[in-house]
This record gives structure tokens, C-alpha cells and sequence, in this order.
């Protein structure tokens, strides 16, 4: 997991702008260790037997690192004077460890200071998170 942070302005985005894609190793320490750093404790997320006990064939990655890591996508090509104003996402196929998560993103819409952009998360199971994230920059004519 390598970020370039990016330096995109308001003023330089553009519609059909595509962001670097970003991939996330999904190893058990990071399904384990972010599942209780969010201090989500169901057992799915970091006991093995009792996930596969409840259906899955091992741990999965919880809600809340998926949407950590796809504001982190869209924050690495905006850059520091970037804020998210809003996260949509819908869960698909899980991120089981073993396997690799690539997220991409592009710009949808921008409008009266904003930017709608649209993000996909695909393992080999097919897309894990679609959604949107709005971004908005601030500083006095950097927007």
C-alpha cells in the first residue's frame, strides 16, 4: 500500500477525470486489526472458525475500514486542502485476506465548489464497494 498524495485543485478537476488506482493488500492483519480498531468486535472479522461457522469461508473486512479506504483513495488524489462531504457506498463481494483490493475513481460532477466522484473496490470476487464521495478544497482561491 504506496500513496501519492496528490496537489489537485477545484479549479484544475475536470469531468471524466480518472484517479490513481489504489491497491490494498487485504492480508489478515489488516482485516483483523482495523475490524477492532473501529472497535468493531463481531467475531466475523477477526475469529476464523467462528466466521466460517457463520457461513463465510473466513474472516471478512468490515463497513467501516471499506470506507476509510475509499475516502483514503479519493483524499491521496485530492490532496491536503481537500475534505470529504459525503460518502455513498454499497458493500458487494467480501475482501477476504489473500486476495487484493484495487479501487479506482472518477469524476462525475462538479458543481458550485463541489466534486462528485464515482469509486469502485474490486477483489477477485467481482466489485466489494461502489458508491460516490463529494469533495469539496479549501483556501481562499483554491476552492
Amino acid at each position: 500500500m504506496t500513496a501519492t498524495v496528490g496537489t489537485t485543485t477545484y479549479d484544475a478537476v475536470t469531468v471524466g477525470d480518472r484517479l490513481p488506482e489504489l491497491t490494498i493488500p487485504l492480508t489478515r492483519t489488516l482485516i483483523v486489526a482495523t475490524a477492532l480498531a473501529t472497535r468493531d468486535f463481531q467475531d466475523v472479522h477477526h475469529d476464523p472458525a467462528l466466521a466460517v461457522e457463520r457461513g463465510s469461508k473466513d474472516v471478512f473486512m468490515n463497513i467501516l475500514t471499506t470506507n476509510g479506504l475509499v475516502g483514503r483513495c479519493v483524499t491521496d488524489w485530492a490532496g491536503p486542502r481537500a475534505s470529504l462531504r459525503r460518502i455513498a457506498v454499497r458493500l458487494g463481494a467480501p475482501n477476504y485476506p489473500g486476495d487484493v483490493m484495487t479501487l479506482t475513481g472518477e469524476v462525475i460532477a462538479k458543481d458550485d465548489g463541489l466534486v462528485t466522484v464515482k469509486v469502485r473496490g474490486a477483489n477477485s470476487l467481482g466489485d466489494h464497494v461502489t458508491g460516490t464521495v463529494v469533495v469539496a478544497w479549501t483556501a481562499v482561491g483554491n476552492r
